[in-house]
């Protein structure tokens, strides 16, 4: 599953402070996911540098390798030079850190020599691998290397849909009778907003594929292309499945929240929601409420089994939304 760069962010982080990063991460996503600001803010926690110096010559113990040949590949001399860097000591409790920026344009050569650094490390040292195309890198990498996938401005988009779903939650709080109709309409927006985020995510996916075939159709075959098709229909599928779920976390905060407001608890997961779910509190009993959750809880659990998402949504949301 592809990460948000926020959320890798907080997992590594969360390494850091219990001691267990990896010694090599491979940072992968398509154009725009977020690669090298990551490896900067992963720089800066370990190695103390402002985040805005680690790719400029203010960075110290801090050694990016990108593509500067003409045929736009990392040479072994740029190797060997990164290795000579990481093998001094480190200052003051600094860790040293190797960036390699579009690793993927590794040269043969290049790729066997740095596979030496990945086997043994140099003392103190943390090494990221930079690529929107992992594929390209030999397995003997890969394998050495923690992946760490993001998704194309995956945070943003479901930011903004999960503003809109609020939204027309907050509509039902001013709805005085919940009929079938209005349960159905509601399922058909709360569908309708599944139907745009998909799109939108299959546009997303669909630019990075069109870069990916600009960057490289001089130096891969059909068989590349084919592959790439296919790795970028599987991530708008994950990436469409990452967002319906979350947006169904929304509908259960919604009612946990309502839950809350009629349990005398002052903590809100929507707290732009408080004056509606307050509402709703009056509205309903604890039995009542508890029960729309349960019908949340028996989505989710359907939608994991694949059963057809139109009709597990119509069905739950009648449950909830009508009478």
């Amino acid at each position: 599953m592809a990460f948000s760069r926020t959320a890798a962010l907080e997992y590594l982080q969360r390494a850091h402070q219990q001691n267990r990063l990896a010694h090599a991460y491979l940072i992968s996503g398509p154009p725009g996911s977020g690669k090298q600001l990551l490896s900067a803010e992963l720089a800066s926690l370990v190695n103390g540098t402002n985040a805005n110096d680690v790719f400029s010559s203010k960075a110290r113990e801090i050694f990016v390798a990108r593509p500067e040949s003409r045929s736009r590949r990392i040479v072994i001399s740029q190797i060997r030079e990164l290795e000579h860097a990481l093998q001094m000591c480190a200052s003051n409790g600094r860790r040293k850190v190797a960036i390699i920026s579009e690793a993927d344009r590794l040269q043969p050569q290049a790729a066997n020599a740095f596979l030496k650094t990945l086997e043994e490390p140099p003392k103190d040292s943390l090494l990221l691998l930079l690529s929107a195309l992992p594929e390209a890198l030999p397995d003997t990498i890969l394998s050495r290397c923690i992946p760490i996938p993001l998704a194309p401005n995956g945070e943003h988009r479901n930011k903004l849909e999960e503003e809109k779903l609020v939204k027309l939650l907050q509509q039902t709080a001013r709805e005085q009778s919940w009929t079938v109709q209005y349960a159905y309409r509601l399922a058909q927006g709360f569908q309708r907003l599944l139907r745009l985020s998909r799109e939108q995510i299959k546009a997303e996916t669909g630019e990075a594929l069109k870069g990916e075939e600009a960057r490289y159709k001089n130096s891969t075959d059909g068989a590349w292309l084919e592959e790439r098709e296919e790795y970028y229909k599987a991530l708008t599928e994950s990436l469409y499945l990452q967002l319906r779920a979350e947006l169904i976390e929304v509908l259960f905060a919604w009612w946990t929240d309502v839950l809350r407001v009629g349990s005398d608890v002052d903590r809100r997961d929507l707290p732009n929601a408080r004056k509606e779910t307050a509402a709703l509190a009056k509205r309903f009993t604890t039995p009542e409420v508890l029960r729309k959750i349960r019908r949340l809880e028996k989505l989710r659990h359907q939608l994991g089994r694949n059963i057809q998402e139109a009709l597990a949504i119509e069905v739950t949301f009648l449950g909830i939304f009508a009478g």
